[in-house]
C-alpha cells in the first residue's frame, strides 16, 4: 500500500530553509512536522486507506483516470463535488478530531491567532481531508479547490519524496506561475487571494524519502484539510 513502516526518520539538520508567502495569501512553511508526527501520519494514512471507503483510482467525467489515488475523509470527494458515501458504496471514513487540531494549529501558524484578516482563518472548522498518494511518475495538473462552499484556507501536508508544486494565478492555468519544492514535512497553507489559485504537482523526485518513512518505493503522500461549509 505505502511501503512498510520503519524507525523514526532523522532529524539530522540539512540546508535551512525559510518561511515563505510564494504568493499572497499563500504560506510555506518547510520542516514543519516533525520526525515522529511524520511517521504517526504515514501510519494513520495506511489505516485510512484499508477497505472499505478505502483508497482508490479516480475517473474523470472525461474517461481519464488520474494517476494519483487517493481517500477522503469526513466527505468523500468526487469530480466535482461532495458526497457521504465512498467510490465503493459504503460510508465514507469519518474525519478525525486530531487531524482537525493539527489542521487548526497550522493555519494559527501560517496566519497567526487572530488570522491575519485571512477570510475563514479565524474560527477554522476543517471537516475534510483528503489523502493523494502519488506513485513514482504521478502528477496533478493544474486545478482549482471550489467544490468547498468556503473561502477558508486549504491545509497541505507533504510526506515522502520530495516534489515540485506548481502555484499558478486565480484567472488561468497558463503563466504567471511559481514553482515550489515540498519536501516531507512541509506545511503549504493557501487562504485569502490565493484560496482559488491554480495549483498542481508537475513531478515528483523518486528516492527523496527518507527510508525510515516507509515511503521510499511508494513515491508521495499529500495530505489536505478543508472545511467544507456544507
Amino acid at each position: 500500500m505505502f511501503g512498510s513502516p520503519g524507525s523514526v526518520p532523522s532529524d539530522a539538520p540539512g540546508p535551512e530553509r525559510e518561511r515563505s508567502e510564494p504568493a499572497p495569501g499563500a504560506v510555506l512553511l518547510p520542516g514543519w512536522l516533525d520526525a515522529s508526527e511524520q511517521l504517526r501520519l504515514v501510519a494513520a494514512c495506511r489505516a485510512w486507506a484499508r477497505p472499505p471507503a478505502g483508497l482508490h483510482a479516480v475517473r474523470m467525467p472525461t474517461g481519464g483516470m488520474m494517476s494519483v489515488r487517493m481517500v477522503s475523509l469526513g466527505w468523500h470527494w468526487y469530480p466535482y463535488g461532495y458526497s457521504r458515501t465512498a467510490a465503493d458504496g459504503t460510508p465514507v471514513k469519518p474525519f478525525p478530531s486530531e487531524l482537525g487540531a493539527l489542521a487548526r494549529r497550522a493555519v494559527a501558524d501560517a496566519y497567526g491567532p487572530d488570522g491575519g484578516g485571512i477570510a475563514g482563518a479565524a474560527g477554522y472548522e476543517p471537516d475534510i481531508a483528503i489523502v493523494n498518494h502519488y506513485p513514482h511518475g504521478a502528477k496533478m495538473g493544474l486545478h482549482q479547490d471550489r467544490d468547498e462552499r468556503t473561502d477558508a484556507p486549504v491545509v497541505s501536508l507533504s510526506l515522502g519524496d520530495t516534489c515540485v508544486f506548481r502555484l499558478g494565478n486565480t484567472e488561468t492555468r497558463t503563466r504567471p506561475w511559481t514553482d515550489l519544492e515540498l519536501r516531507s514535512g512541509d506545511l503549504l497553507v493557501f487562504g485569502g487571494p490565493a484560496r482559488f489559485a491554480y495549483h498542481g504537482v508537475v513531478r515528483t523526485l523518486p528516492g527523496t524519502a527518507d527510508p525510515a518513512l516507509g515511503l521510499a518505493l511508494t513515491g508521495r503522500l499529500n495530505i489536505t484539510v478543508r472545511q467544507s461549509g456544507l
